[in-house]
């Protein structure tokens, strides 16, 4: 999915551990590019050890730097002279000294003696300890690499130790590192053409649970190659459900016959969450938070991650884990990732646009396949003048439009209630005309009044009573006239209701508009419904007297209008009573789709929404809608939305018409991804939030 790349610093507040990444199952990681020296291995340590520094200020947990960068990467037949690789152990020992004093862990390149042979080495370092070292298992010797003339492969090195720098330490192709007291890092190591092969030894040691996969890698610049390395590193991450942590050796190297680019890249799951700059002249430092917890969680909720580690004989009973101290952070040292205000929403232009084409062509798809399916004549719609049944309005007249069917097919009614707007009154009918549907309005009051009347409701008496009584029975008065209509027309109900109101419970359940015989915006967010209306109108799916209208329907106030206005001429506001739309489908997105914790989701949501003016904002968004939100109140309605959909609402999901799964952010289905019992609490998860949040807050 495309991102906003953003990075916010830290923000002046009462100490809390709230605000610390670590706390929130963040690890910080970092690429180094240091200048490169030919055969000055004590020069090269100088330059990996002014980058560690500067990394260690910025509180880096894992530095990765490039392949061999202790010798240099293009040396031909000087690795193989004891002077150089004396002096690369000598090199190796100042690192060690230097270390002692950093907290950053860092991975770093070198040939290594062992045993009579040469390897291509990772060394991981930390605290003036060297915690393992890992040999190159694929050799290149093809084209313009020629490593197996010097070197020796890792394959079948297991079980074994390395003595180097005056330390015995842990060697071979079998080593995870595993910081104690930060959960969930966990790493691996593999360096350059590993990654290349068809069986990258990274997937063994994802299996095995490593869930930070890093490459040293020297890799020469062609044309081309840039996009490749970002093929594979984003690849690996996702199908390892894991970060892959590339870092390229850059300026200094020989260019005999080679050029370098100092290439550096973090992925997490498929998502590029840092890069460097290319050719640079200085030496580069990337830093990146990665999301261990949700990868984490991201394989436990995939049962094909265990099957494929079962069919590999379950790596880890292979693997040697190597523990060391590592003790998070308290404090707020920021938060540097791409994060998406709007999840369900991309940022780029060419990304909204093929994402707003997929979606609104699989909810066309989906209709138009149960419409093919089922006996009958029509589509019956209520359309209101709002988002939702404007958007399953337009997808009802394209689906019509791929079947060869007239738009007339589809029979609209506008139901006019107590509170039904002038405005939105006229959108309704005026965009039913100029798509050309039948239309009709049927005036629910008097069928209201009647009902309020028979019950005894106090509103039939005169009474200015609005309560939810009087609300649902014009909504359910709705949805009992289309359902109707439909049996007189031979032809069913199309849903309206959006993903947004449905993990809120905000619809009427029954005969109302929480049923339907078929929902095409069932898995579609309100934040997500306005972009798809959006795109519509630029890419001009309709004529241009229907993209005034919908314009213009974009325009209006989210209401229900249920209630009258008030006194001073105010109409009843959905986001003033339930609360922002785009801060309950942030909290849906990582709530629902990847089991976050509410105080994660309220740090993610501070992150994401507490300066308006900082990161990227979607396209066209308007200036006059990008709000900012401080933690209390981020804090309010988490609760709120946490009340709505763990406890009172899954009652209506769990009796959910069809509708298309439409976004990766899932659906709320009870045969798709969603399914919890109706009689739940929501007790532990509002718990975990105020135990977690700032005391003053």
């Amino acid at each position: 999915m495309s991102q906003t790349t953003r990075t916010s610093e830290p923000q002046p507040h009462p100490a809390s551990p709230f605000h610390s990444i670590h706390r929130h199952g963040f690890v910080r990681i970092g690429v180094a590019t240091p200048p490169v020296f030919i055969a000055d291995p004590a020069k090269n340590a100088a330059a990996i050890i002014a980058q560690a520094g500067e990394a260690n200020a910025r509180h880096v947990d894992l530095l990765v730097f490039p392949e061999l960068c202790l010798s240099a990467y293009a040396i031909d037949d000087l690795v193989l002279q004891d002077a150089l690789l004396d002096a690369v152990e000598d090199g190796l020992a100042a690192i060690l000294e230097a270390s002692r004093t950093l907290r950053t862990v860092l991975l770093v390149g070198a040939p290594l003696r062992r045993n009579g042979r040469l390897y291509n080495c990772a060394v991981a370092l930390a605290g003036g300890r060297i915690l393992g070292v890992v040999p190159k298992l694929f050799l290149p010797n093809y084209r313009e690499y020629y490593e197996k003339r010097w070197f020796a492969s890792g394959a079948g090195m297991t079980g074994l130790d390395i003595a180097v720098a005056g330390q015995q330490a842990p060697f071979g192709i079998d080593l995870l590192f595993e910081g104690k007291g930060l959960a969930d890092f966990v790493f691996h190591m593999e360096i350059c053409e590993d990654y290349w092969a068809p069986t990258p030894p990274s997937t063994d040691g994802a299996l095995a649970g490593a869930l930070v996969l890093c490459n040293l890698s020297a890799s020469n610049i062609v044309v081309g190659k840039s996009a490749d390395r970002h093929l594979l590193s984003a690849s690996q991450s996702m199908r390892c459900m894991a970060a892959y942590v590339y870092s390229a050796a850059g300026r200094g190297e020989s260019t005999t016959d080679l050029a370098w680019d100092g290439q550096g890249t973090i992925y997490e799951a498929g998502d590029l969450i840092a890069q460097s700059e290319r050719f640079a002249e200085p030496p580069q430092l990337i830093v990146g938070d990665v999301d261990v917890s949700r990868l984490r969680q991201e394989r436990l909720r995939t049962p094909t991650f265990n099957d494929a580690a079962a069919l590999r004989g379950h790596p880890e009973t292979a693997f040697r884990r190597i523990r060391f101290d590592h003790a998070p952070l308290s404090a707020d040292i920021g938060l540097h990732r791409p994060l998406r205000r709007f999840p369900y929403v991309p940022n780029s232009r060419e990304r909204l646009d093929e994402d707003c084409f997929e979606a609104f062509n699989i909810q066309v798809e989906g209709l138009r396949r149960r419409f093919e399916a089922t006996p009958g004549d029509h589509m019956v719609i209520g359309v209101s003048g709002g988002l939702d049944s404007t958007h399953a309005l337009i997808v009802a007249a394209k689906a019509c439009d791929q079947m060869g069917l007239p738009r007339s097919t589809i029979l609209g009614y506008t139901l006019p209630g107590f509170a039904t707007g002038d405005e939105t009154k006229a959108n309704a009918l005026g965009l039913m005309a100029a798509l050309g549907v039948q239309s009709q309005e049927i005036d629910i009051r008097p069928a209201a009044r009647q009902m309020l009347a028979d019950m005894g409701h106090p509103f039939a008496s005169g009474e200015p009573v609005y309560d939810v009584t009087f609300e649902n029975v014009q909504a359910g008065l709705r949805t009992d006239y289309l359902f109707r209509l439909a049996n007189q027309r031979h032809g069913f109900v199309i849903g309206t209701g959006d993903l947004s109101e449905l993990a809120l419970g905000w619809c009427t359940y029954g005969v109302g508009d929480q049923m339907s015989h078929y929902n095409v915006n069932a898995g579609v967010p309100k934040t997500l419904i306005q972009y798809l209306i959006r795109w519509t109108v630029r890419t001009w799916q309709f004529d241009p007297r229907t993209g005034e209208l919908l314009s213009a329907i974009l325009a209006t106030e989210i209401s229900p209008e249920l209630v009258p206005a008030d006194a001073e001429g105010a109409i009843q506001s959905t986001q003033s009573k339930i609360g922002p739309y785009e801060l309950h489908d942030f909290f849906l997105y990582h709530i629902a789709r990847y089991g976050q914790p509410p105080s994660k989701v309220a740090f993610l949501a501070w992150h994401a929404w507490k300066d308006a003016g900082a990161g990227l904002w979607p396209m066209e968004f308007p200036q006059a809608s990008r709000n900012a939100y401080d933690l209390a109140t981020i804090a309010r309605w988490m609760e709120s939305f946490l009340m709505r959909f763990f406890q009172t609402s899954q009652f209506k999901r769990s009796a959910l018409p069809n509708g298309p799964k439409v976004s990766a952010g899932g659906s709320l289905s009870p045969r798709g991804d969603w399914r919890a019992p109706s009689d739940g609490t929501a007790d532990t998860w509002i718990a975990e939030l105020r135990s977690a949040l700032p005391n003053d807050l």
